[in-house]
């Protein structure tokens, strides 16, 4: 297996916004496996496909230090009313969330759609985890 990087191990705390998602499980698969990552959250919509209460339950069978939570919204909850304990004290939060493009549906309706959902995120990291770094995918 790998080993350890040399110095100290990270005590991060880590968010997928979209971890429910086909991009979003195997990215908290690998957070959840990072040494550096003492906490995960993961987090989705209450109408994913799979919920992101099964995909931390499941994430917490490894057996790695990672104490995993997730944390479901219903799309028209707004992210900063509801992600306070998701969120405060990330020091990564990492965006797959998204949805894919539909037939008919043309790239800027899914642009439209998809930085509504991202601008609504980063609304919410700005207000409760202002230090953290951001990922959008």
């Amino acid at each position: 297996g790998a080993k350890e990087p040399a110095g100290k191990v990270g005590n991060f705390k880590v968010c997928v916004c979209g971890g429910a998602g086909g991009i979003g499980q195997p990215l908290s698969m690998l957070m959840a496996s990072n040494p550096h990552v003492s906490e995960l959250c993961v987090y989705d919509l209450t109408l994913a496909q799979v919920p992101a209460e099964g995909v931390a339950a499941d994430l917490s069978h490894l057996e790695k230090k990672s104490k995993v939570k997730g944390y479901a919204l219903d799309k028209d909850d707004i992210p900063r009313d509801k992600l306070e304990e998701c969120l405060t004290g990330c020091h990564l939060v990492l965006v797959p969330a998204g949805l894919p493009r539909k037939p008919g549906m043309t790239r800027a309706d899914l642009l439209g759609i998809n930085a509504g959902i991202a601008k609504n995120i980063v609304e919410a990291c700005a207000k409760f985890c202002p230090e953290a770094v951001l990922g959008l995918i």
